[in-house]
């Protein structure tokens, strides 16, 4: 099945219908990949009454072409590397070093974001972790991992748009996969947006300071 979004509101809305069965739940939060994730991840959380949060991955490059992912670190120590990718990659120092430069990242983007805030517990939880889409899903990977290290006791991985590789990998190791569209011919998650500009951090402070007050959230029908 094949959808196009107008941008990535509509796509958390369209994306909190199929999530309905979690509206209300006082075991469930939203758990947004940033930047981007972070504008679907707020309709999803708005739309079911859970507290929203990020949970931060940042991918690894190959020492020279960083276009290259080997791999992805996320928030909890959590190293996932490509299938692709030699293991004796990921021992030599060049990619130590890009490891320990992303993980210096990764822990200003968690002070940045929250501002001081802690991080939502998930122990006990049951944890939706929210992307704008996924084209090879080592990021997302990551999160699964990081996720169900932190304590969560189920992992739904929720994706507006993914290639079916993607997915695939995901439905492995997640609990459950909700994606609405696993197009045959991926190239990038921004095709599948009328509207995909960048993500600022402004925008993702200023979504997760807003109130946490669902008065007049609509009820998913």
């Amino acid at each position: 099945m094949t959808i196009r979004f107008t941008d990535r509101s509509a796509a958390g809305y369209a994306l909190a219908t199929r999530l309905r069965e979690y509206q209300g739940q006082a075991d469930v939060v939203v758990l947004a990949l940033p930047r981007g994730g972070v504008p679907v991840a707020f309709e999803v959380a708005h739309a079911l009454r859970a507290p929203l949060d990020v949970l931060i991955v940042r991918k690894i490059g190959a020492p020279g072409q960083p276009e290259f992912a080997l791999g992805a670190i996320a928030s909890g120590g959590v190293f996932v590397l490509n299938d692709e990718v030699p293991v004796s990659w990921a021992d030599s120092p060049d990619v130590a070093a890009t490891v320990e430069a992303e993980r210096r990242e990764l822990a200003r983007r968690e002070q940045a974001y929250r501002s001081g805030r802690s991080a939502l517990s998930l122990s006990g939880k049951r944890a939706l972790l929210v992307d704008d889409g996924a084209a090879t899903g080592s990021s997302m990977l990551a999160a699964v991992r990081a996720a169900k290290q932190l304590g969560a006791t189920e992992v739904v991985v929720a994706l507006p748009v993914a290639s079916g590789a993607a997915a695939e990998k995901l439905s492995r190791e997640a609990d459950r996969v909700v994606c609405l569209s696993t197009p045959a011919s991926f190239m990038a998650v921004g095709q599948w947006y009328e509207d995909f500009p960048q993500t600022s951090d402004a925008e993702v402070r200023a979504l997760l300071q807003a109130p946490p007050s669902f008065v007049g959230a609509p009820v998913i029908p």
